[in-house]
């Protein structure tokens, strides 16, 4: 009985084509792997990164402009705009305005309306009137933004046009103890249009005597500190201290913005900042993911 069989040409032909199947369907699996693995990776490094510098940026349009400093470490500072440090800076610290309260409340008010009457009769060296002022919705307010750790009483006003020095104006160097320079303490009298003068360091009353008093002003009760720590990849988020009274962006709360973080940079040019996040991940080695913005 005869029977049908494969002859050894057509099993050779048959090894050689599975052979080249095997060896480039495994590379063309492995580079569909590969670009599956890149896609998602990049993906993620591009959405996390933009909103690394969006919260970055959002925090920085509401800054005083005079008061944003670059720093090497807590004792090592300079005004952004002179800095000489390069790329050597790891902290962007500066002190903000109090958007919240000035955008105003249920009744479509202010919390603080940003204007000094000087022709008052109750504005005087040891208080200001400042009308369409709630100090007591404001109080309110910081207190639940700060978790109740901060108040009405920690708060400083900036005057708009006044000169001011960066090393000793905002309290980076140590507690302002005085009111010949940029930043204000104040505190409440008790009556919701007023503030009171006040001794940043201890709360005791002060006043503005031989001081000069401009009708714009801007509120503040805290600063804001981006640290980027190089050890661990760690970019953080500080804020709710007072640096006027003495206090440094370790007193106050953190949150994280983003891990795997390789450099952290920033510039200035005049009033202009503009910042850059790049990352990194340790699935693809030497890829690096950056994105910029520029905050006015």
């Amino acid at each position: 009985m005869r029977r049908a069989a494969f002859t050894l040409l057509e099993l050779i032909f048959v090894i050689v084509i599975m052979g080249i199947l095997a060896k480039f369907g495994i590379e063309l699996l492995s580079q569909a792997y590969k670009s599956f693995i890149f896609s998602s990776v990049n993906n993620r490094l591009q959405s996390q990164s933009t909103a690394a510098v969006e919260t970055i940026a959002s925090r920085l349009q509401y800054r005083i402009k005079d008061s944003i400093i670059a720093k090497k470490s807590a004792a090592d500072y300079k005004a952004l705009a002179s800095s000489d440090y390069g790329d050597t800076a790891t902290i962007l610290e500066w002190v903000a305005t109090d958007i919240d309260g000035f955008r105003g409340n249920s009744a479509v008010l202010p919390h603080w309306s940003g204007i000094i009457d000087l022709r008052d009769p109750n504005s005087n060296e040891n208080t200001l009137v400042s009308p369409n002022t709630d100090t007591a919705e404001l109080d309110t307010l910081i207190s639940t933004l700060s978790s109740a750790n901060s108040g009405i009483d920690n708060a400083a006003i900036y005057f708009v046009g006044s000169d001011s020095d960066i090393y000793t104006g905002y309290g980076w160097g140590g507690a302002i103890t005085t009111q010949d320079v940029a930043m204000h303490p104040i505190r409440s009298n008790g009556v919701v249009d007023q503030f009171v003068p006040t001794n940043g360091a201890t709360g005791a009353d002060n006043n503005f005597t031989g001081t000069d008093v401009y009708e714009y002003y801007q509120l503040a009760w805290t600063a804001n500190a981006v640290v980027h720590t190089p050890a661990d990849g760690n970019l953080t988020l500080y804020y709710d201290y007072q640096p006027w009274e003495g206090e440094s962006y370790t007193d106050g709360k953190k949150a994280l913005i983003m891990k795997d973080v390789d450099t952290f940079r920033f510039r200035a040019a005049g009033s202009i900042v503009k910042i850059q996040v790049c990352v990194k991940t340790d699935l693809m080695e030497d890829y690096s993911l950056c994105k910029e913005k520029t905050v006015f």
